[in-house]
């Protein structure tokens, strides 16, 4: 039996069967979307899985103007998927607190077997504690103009997301590089961050996660902005997303997903081997202290 996938997963599935129905007959997005009385930009948002079709009968008219012999054992993997897509997700309530494309990847995020991820400003939101994920955002705080709601919300979400990697049943395979600047920015005060670097190092104890630092001294390339890949163990091709210049960005473009992990592959070689992150914190904990 496949395994439970959730809604986002489910609507990109979706929307890449319908793109592949649209690429056999020939059309374009804007002449499906003129025939069926659709708006481009809503029907490319349907077809990379960030939109869903809420009517069943606007599905029916895709499939009757797309596939109008399509077989019917096809139709309704189309149909189940649309039904799938169509359920909440656990995160749906914090939607309101997201930027734009955040959804989207969090919806991705959860149904990944395998999550490469590179940091180079600060510690990965994965591993933050309550103490770090606050400071950060109350800092923030009054230069966004953001509430204390959307500063609770957002730690909260934070701190749910790391049952991504603690959860018993097919935990998510997780591979981080922090640059030293991530970890050696002071942020809270020296007491968050010896808590931080107690909660790095026993999270690197799990099985399913490897982290490593690069250091200042190490001459290599470093990637400006940080980025996450995710891998599925099922037909979605991989995911990049990336945050640029507080702009995020999710996509599963071939050449953009395999830029991404040159860049992870040279970061990795160069970073110092997962062995020595714990004695790496360990020194900059003696150094707060």
């Amino acid at each position: 039996m496949a395994a439970k996938r959730g809604a986002t997963f489910r609507r990109r599935e979706l929307g890449k069967e319908l793109r592949k129905l649209r690429d056999k007959r020939g059309e374009t997005l804007q002449e499906v979307a003129r025939a069926l009385g659709f708006s481009h930009s809503k029907l490319a948002r349907v077809e990379i899985g960030e939109n869903d079709l809420p009517r069943v009968s606007d599905l029916h008219g895709l499939i009757d103007h797309l596939a109008p012999d399509l077989p019917k054992e096809d139709l309704e993997t189309l149909l189940q998927l649309h039904r799938e897509s169509l359920s909440k997700e656990p995160w749906t309530p914090y939607k309101a607190y997201m930027p734009s494309k955040m959804p989207t990847y969090r919806g991705l995020e959860q149904d990944a077997t395998v999550m490469r991820a590179w940091q180079p400003a600060f510690v990965f939101g994965l591993f933050q504690t309550e103490g770090y994920a606050r400071a950060l955002y109350q800092i923030a705080k009054p230069v966004d103009e953001t509430t204390t709601e959307y500063v609770e919300q957002n730690v909260r979400l934070r701190l749910e997301r790391k049952e991504l990697i603690t959860r018993e049943e097919n935990p998510l395979k997780l591979r981080v590089i922090m640059d030293e600047t991530a970890v050696r920015r002071m942020v809270g005060g020296p007491e968050v961050m010896l808590a931080q670097y107690k909660e790095i190092a026993e999270l690197g104890e799990l099985d399913n996660v490897t982290i490593q630092v690069l250091p200042h001294e190490v001459v290599t390339y470093r990637s400006e902005n940080n980025f996450i890949l995710l891998d599925f163990s099922e037909t979605l091709a991989p995911v990049v997303q990336a945050d640029m210049w507080n702009t995020i960005s999710v996509t599963d473009e071939r050449l953009e997903v395999q830029r991404n992990v040159r860049r992870f592959d040279a970061m990795r070689d160069s970073a110092l081997p997962p062995a020595r992150t714990a004695a790496f914190l360990q020194q900059l904990a003696r150094e707060w202290a």
